[in-house]
């Protein structure tokens, strides 16, 4: 397996004249490839929370499918940082769909405890539901470490905010297909399988058909991506666009060893900085997000109403991440503190405004626009942020730091645990108070990092 994931090796240099077509090439095959592939994650990450109703109907309780679900968040986060060192060692070209169908296959799996035990072995089922997910979980943390790599490797620190902001939207687009998916798969292929035990039709479009779709992607991305340049024959990204951090050297195209890797991105003090950042606002992203239907029908707003008011917050996450990431490029020079800290300011007063007009339906609406039109940005942009901050040579771990505080301190302890025990016991005013102080935190975190920021933009030419 180490030979198979060892990154391959630097080719001589084509002939000058062809390096600048050559390179515009793979830059976009490379990009679509890890756009592709990341997308393919989404297909085969959350499927379990689709087939929970599918579930209950079968005998299986709401509380022993939480603990089932929890591994998939709790796995992720863990995987993200931790297989992220390994992916900067590794061939991302390899790394990503390996991940994938790994991921794919432990989501085609889980029919196996719903199907062969069911609720007649109810407990062994749920350990394996258990385990599954949470392998889910894990694999899926290979995704976003490779494309890190690529982003790191292919595209320069001046131009990377906004091919960052596109190639974020793949996980949108990926989760959007899940509900689809879902409906149709088991509609075309339920009676293939089950004949007419209608029942378990909802096994094969949550699990068995995204997990065939998501291997066929990984074939895609395996044919589109490569490496770094340097292994097509190609000059580095810097040497080819002349831009390059302030702390960029020749010794950051260097693989490092696992030691090397956790040493440098452990002891750079401004990575933690914008990863206890990350942490508020991913507090703010799920808090927001994920009790929003509570929120609302407590409030007496049906269903439908609040159906679409989710669907507002997560569309417009699209126009907002692309706008930040031009943003952070063309008008702060490739420097992500500023626009992060003007967006949580944004997104602080929509959260207030919808805490002051809980009864105004149409109100509401505008302000989850508002908040997930300005806080993905942020979520993007922290991402490329520790990219920027650490050797080329790290910065997959540099981002799983980031999104290992993301998505244990700030969602499953802040935004679910924490939130949630105040909604209980302190009240809804409370809870928003928690939101607006999480935006000023992860505010005030950015600002530790606005003067030091380590990839402020040299226009020299790299030799």
């Amino acid at each position: 397996m180490r030979n198979f994931l060892t990154p391959p090796p630097f080719k001589n240099e084509i002939a000058e004249e062809e390096v600048g077509p050559r390179y515009r090439k793979l830059r976009w095959q490379v990009f679509l490839g890890i756009f592709i592939g990341y997308a393919g994650f989404y297909i085969v990450r959350k499927n379990f929370s689709m087939a929970i109703p599918g579930l209950e109907a079968l005998g299986f309780q709401t509380g022993e499918l939480a603990v089932v679900l929890s591994m998939n968040a709790i796995a992720y986060g863990f995987s993200k940082f931790l297989m992220a060192s390994i992916s900067d060692r590794s061939n991302a070209r390899r790394f990503l769909p390996l991940g994938l169908v790994l991921a794919a296959l432990s989501m085609a799996f889980m029919i196996v405890p719903v199907q062969w035990l069911g609720v007649e072995h109810k407990s062994w089922a749920i350990i394996l539901m258990a385990v599954l997910n949470f392998l889910v979980g894990w694999f899926n943390g290979m995704g976003w470490p490779p494309c890190g790599r690529v982003m790191t490797h292919w595209f320069s620190i001046k131009e990377r905010g906004r091919w960052m902001s596109v190639w974020n939207c793949a996980h949108n687009i990926g989760g959007a297909l899940v509900g689809p998916m879902a409906t149709y798969g088991a509609t075309w292929f339920g009676s293939w399988f089950y004949g007419a035990h209608t029942e378990y039709y909802f096994l094969i479009g949550t699990y068995l058909f995204p997990a065939a779709v998501a291997v066929l992607i990984a074939i895609i991305a395996y044919s589109l991506i490569r490496d770094t340049p340097q292994s097509c024959g190609l000059p580095s990204i810097e040497k080819w666009s002349g831009h390059a951090a302030k702390s960029y050297s020749e010794k950051s195209e260097q693989v490092l060893s696992i030691r090397d890797i956790f040493k440098t991105v452990l002891s750079n003090k401004l990575l933690w900085y914008i990863a206890f950042a990350n942490a508020f606002v991913y507090m703010v992203r799920y808090g927001c997000l994920d009790w929003v239907p509570k929120i609302l029908t407590d409030k007496g707003i049906d269903l439908t109403s609040t159906g679409w008011a989710y669907f507002a917050y997560e569309f417009a996450a699209i126009p907002g991440t692309l706008f930040c990431g031009w943003l952070s490029d063309k008008v702060f020079h490739g420097r992500r503190a500023l626009p992060t800290i003007l967006f949580m300011i944004l997104v602080g007063v929509a959260i207030f405004i919808y805490w002051r007009n809980l009864d105004n339906l149409i109100i509401i609406i505008a302000c989850l626009i508002a908040i997930g039109f300005f806080i993905y940005g942020p979520v993007m942009l922290i991402g490329v942020q520790a990219l920027d901050l650490a050797p080329k040579n790290a910065s997959g771990t540099a981002a799983g730091l980031t999104g290992f505080l993301g998505y244990v301190l700030g969602t499953a302890v802040l935004a679910n645990l924490v939130i949630g025990f105040t909604m209980k016991n302190a009240g809804l005013d409370m809870v928003f108070i928690e939101l607006l102080a999480a935006c000023v935190i992860s505010i005030l975190f950015m600002m530790l990092t606005f003067r030091s920021e380590q990839y402020l933009v040299r226009t020299d030419k790299v030799a």
